[in-house]
C-alpha cells in the first residue's frame, strides 16, 4: 500500500525511493527523492538519525545546512556524519536542539514527516511561506481509520481507507478565489498544514497544530523603523539581504538555472545570480506567437545584457492547449489560475537542463507589485469619506441595474475597456461601494463568485485575517498570507514538480520577508509607482528602459479561446443538465455569465474558467474511481517527496 502510494507521486521524486515500516507502532513513512544534494545513497531517505531515535521523511531544501553544521561541529553535538545531505543535518539538529529549535535557525523550504521512535509520537512540518505542500487528515471509520499524509492528494487517495468526500464550503471558497483556501483542501478532514506550524500526533490521536514562526505576527509587529533612513540606505540593504538569500539558494550538486519574464522581480533575481556566479547563469523564457502575450523579446535583452546562457521556446496556441487536459492530475484539485498554463510549458523548458530554477515569486507581494494596490489605495480614499449606510444603499440602487443597461450606456457613450466591459466595471463598482475596510475593499476586488451563492449546500465561506494597516499594505498582507501560498506556491510547485524539476523562490526567504514588512510603504509604492524599491535597486544592474513597462503577466488569452477551440468543451461542461444532475452549483448564474461572454458583451473569463476547471477535475475523478462519491484522482500527475501513515 505505501509503494502505491508512494509511486503516484513518482514525478516528485523519480531519483530514488523506499518504504519505512515500524508494524508494532503501526506507522509507515513512504519517500520519493529528487536528489539535488548528496547524489549517494548517504542522501537516501526515509532516513535515521545517528541514534536511531528518528526517522524522516523530507521534501526541500535547507539552504544554510552547512553553517548549522559547522555549528554543531563548534558546540560539540555533531554525530559521526555519513555524507553531506541536508536531510542528514536536519535530523542531527533535531536530536541536539530539539524540532521547533532546528526549524527557527534552519533558511529553507521544506514539509516533512518526522517519527520519533522513543515517545512514539508524529511530526508533520511546513517552511514559514508554504513553498512545499502538506496535507493531512484522519480517514475511514473505526478499526479501519488511518491518519494520512503527504505532499500530494493523489498519495493519500491511494489508501484503502481515504474517504474522497467533497467539501461544499471548500468548493464555496474555491469559486470566489480560483483556489481552495487553507487550511481546507477539496475534501472533508483533509486539511492543508499551515505555513510555519508543527503537527504534532501522539496516543491520543487528536492533532495539534503549534506556529514555530508567524507571518501574522511579522505583518503586525514588524512595521516601520522608527527613524527612516535614506532611499539609498535602503536600496543597499535590500541588495544585501536579497543578496545573501539568492547566494545562498545557489547550493545543490546539480545543474541551476532561473525563470526569466524580463520584469521587475525575475530580472533582479538574475542579476543577483550572475553577481553570484562565477559562470553564465542558466535563464528559460517561452514566447507565444501572440504577440500580446508575448515577453520572451523582454527576457532575451535582459539576458544579454547580464551575460547569461539564454534559453527561449515560442509555443503555439496548440501547445498550449495540450496542457489543459493534464491539468486536473498535476494539481489534484481544483484550481482555475489560467497561469498555469505557461507555468508548466516553462517549467518543461527548463528541465530539459536544470534540476533546479529560481523564481521571481513574492517580489509583488512583498514590495507591492499588483496594479490592484493602485486601484484600492484611490478608491478607499474616495469612499471612506462617504458614511458606510450611504454607500451601501448606493452600491444596492447600482448593483439593480441589469448588465445591459450599462452595455447601452457605454455603446452610446463610446467607453471601452481594455480587459472588462463597461457593465462589469460598474457592477464591480457596486460592490466594492459598502466595503467595511481596505481589506473588504481588497477582497471585492479580486473576487470571482460569490461562492454561497453559486455552490448548492454550502454553509459557511471562511473570512480572511484582518490586520489593521493602511490600504496598500493591508492588500499586500491579504496576498502574502493567502493568495500567495494558496495560489501562486500551489501553481508553481505542482507545474514543475510534475516534471521533476524544483523550484526556489529567494524573496521568500524569511530574511527579506521581515526586511520588507520593517519598512514603510512609501519605500514600496510611491504615488502610481509600485515596486518603487525593487526598480531602485535592478537599475544598478539593468538600463531602466529594458524593464520599465506596462506589467502583463504570465497570461493567455483564455478569453478568446473560451469563444473559440474551447468552446465545444466548454459548453458541455457548463451544460444546464449536467451542472443540475451534478448537483455542486446552480446553473442560473453561471449560463448567465456565459452567455454573456460568448455575446462578447463581458469578459467573463476568471469566472467560467474556475468553473471549468472544477468540471474537468470532477470528469478526471469519475474516470478514476467511477464507485466513489467524489472519486479522487489516482494517476500520477507526470512525479514528490511523500509520506503517509
Amino acid at each position: 500500500m505505501l509503494a502505491r502510494m508512494s509511486h503516484a507521486i513518482l514525478h516528485r521524486g523519480p531519483d530514488q525511493n523506499a518504504e519505512w515500516i515500524d508494524s508494532e507502532a503501526g506507522i509507515g513513512l513512504a519517500s520519493r527523492r529528487l536528489a539535488i544534494i548528496d547524489l549517494s545513497e548517504a542522501g537516501h531517505q526515509p532516513m535515521h538519525s545517528a541514534s536511531g531515535r528518528y526517522v524522516l521523511s523530507y521534501n526541500g531544501e535547507i539552504y544554510n545546512h552547512r553553517d548549522l553544521r559547522a555549528e554543531l561541529e563548534q558546540a560539540g553535538k555533531a554525530p559521526q556524519w555519513r555524507g553531506s545531505s541536508d536531510t542528514e543535518t536536519l535530523l542531527a539538529g533535531i536530536e541536539a536542539w530539539g524540532l521547533a529549535a532546528t526549524l527557527r535557525r534552519a533558511v529553507g523550504m521544506f514539509a516533512f514527516a518526522l517519527w520519533d521512535r522513543l515517545d512514539r509520537i508524529l511530526h508533520l512540518a511546513r517552511d514559514r511561506i508554504g513553498e512545499k505542500p502538506m496535507y493531512y487528515g484522519w480517514q475511514g471509520r473505526g478499526r479501519d481509520s488511518a491518519f494520512l499524509f503527504g505532499s500530494e492528494l493523489k498519495a493519500l487517495a491511494c489508501h484503502p481507507a481515504f474517504d474522497g468526500d467533497l467539501d461544499r464550503d471548500a468548493l464555496a471558497g474555491f469559486t470566489r478565489g480560483g483556489y481552495v483556501p487553507a487550511p481546507q483542501s477539496i475534501y472533508r478532514n483533509i486539511s492543508k498544514l499551515t505555513p510555519g506550524c508543527i503537527l504534532t500526533l501522539d496516543g491520543s490521536g487528536n492533532p495539534r497544530v503549534e506556529p514555530y514562526w508567524s507571518l501574522a505576527e511579522v505583518i503586525d509587529h514588524g512595521t516601520i523603523d522608527p527613524v527612516l533612513p535614506s532611499d539609498e540606505d535602503v536600496v543597499d540593504e535590500l541588495e544585501s539581504v536579497l543578496g545573501r538569500a539568492v547566494a545562498g539558494q545557489l547550493i545543490g550538486d546539480v545543474p541551476l538555472g532561473a525563470f526569466l519574464s524580463g520584469g521587475i522581480d525575475s530580472s533582479t533575481i538574475v542579476a543577483l545570480m550572475q553577481r553570484a556566479s562565477p559562470v553564465p547563469v542558466q535563464t528559460f523564457t517561452i514566447g507565444f506567437e501572440d504577440a500580446r502575450f508575448d515577453e520572451a523579446p523582454f527576457a532575451r535583452e535582459v539576458a544579454r545584457h547580464l551575460g547569461t546562457d539564454h534559453h527561449e521556446l515560442t509555443v503555439s496556441a496548440e501547445d498550449a492547449l495540450a496542457v489543459i487536459p493534464k491539468l486536473p492530475s498535476i494539481y489534484d484539485e481544483p484550481f482555475a489560475d489560467s497561469s498555469q498554463i505557461p507555468t508548466f510549458l516553462i517549467s518543461q523548458l527548463a528541465r530539459r537542463r536544470v534540476t533546479v530554477a529560481l523564481s521571481g515569486d513574492g517580489g509583488d507581494e512583498l514590495f507591492a507589485g499588483y496594479d490592484h494596490y493602485v486601484l484600492a489605495e484611490r478608491i478607499w480614499r474616495r469612499i471612506r469619506k462617504i458614511p458606510r449606510p450611504v454607500r451601501s444603499a448606493g452600491g444596492a440602487i447600482l448593483g439593480s441595474i441589469p448588465p445591459g443597461v450599462w452595455h447601452g450606456v457605454a455603446k452610446v457613450a463610446n467607453i471601452q475597456r481594455r480587459h472588462s466591459t463597461f457593465s462589469d466595471q460598474m457592477g464591480r463598482g457596486a460592490r466594492l461601494l459598502g466595503a467595511g475596510s481596505p481589506m473588504e475593499l481588497g477582497q471585492g476586488i479580486t473576487q470571482r463568485w460569490q461562492g454561497d451563492s453559486i455552490v448548492i449546500g454550502a454553509d459557511h465561506v471562511g473570512g480572511k485575517s484582518a490586520h489593521d494597516l493602511g490600504p496598500v499594505e493591508s492588500l499586500m498582507a491579504l496576498d502574502l498570507e493567502n493568495y500567495l501560498p494558496d495560489d501562486l506556491l500551489v501553481k508553481v510547485d505542482r507545474a514543475a514538480m510534475a516534471v521533476s524539476l524544483e523550484t526556489r523562490a529567494p524573496y521568500l526567504d524569511h530574511r527579506v520577508v521581515e526586511f520588507a514588512w520593517r519598512l514603510p510603504v512609501e519605500f514600496k509604492m510611491r504615488g502610481q509607482k509600485t515596486k518603487w524599491l525593487l526598480r531602485r535597486l535592478l537599475q544598478r544592474y539593468v538600463p531602466e528602459h529594458l524593464f520599465e513597462r506596462p506589467k502583463r503577466g504570465f497570461s493567455v488569452p483564455i478569453d478568446e479561446w473560451l469563444r473559440g477551440p474551447l468552446r465545444d468543451w466548454a459548453e458541455e461542461l457548463l451544460a444546464p443538465d449536467r451542472l443540475r444532475d451534478d448537483g455542486y452549483f446552480r446553473p442560473g448564474p453561471i449560463r448567465a455569465a456565459w452567455d454573456a461572454h460568448l455575446s462578447g458583451r463581458s469578459n467573463r473569463q476568471a469566472q467560467i474558467w474556475t468553473i471549468l476547471m472544477f468540471q474537468a477535475w470532477l470528469e478526471a475523478e469519475r474516470v478514476a474511481r467511477p464507485n466513489s462519491r467524489t472519486m479522487p484522482v489516482l494517476q500520477p500527475a507526470v512525479a514528490m517527496d511523500g509520506a503517509a501513515a
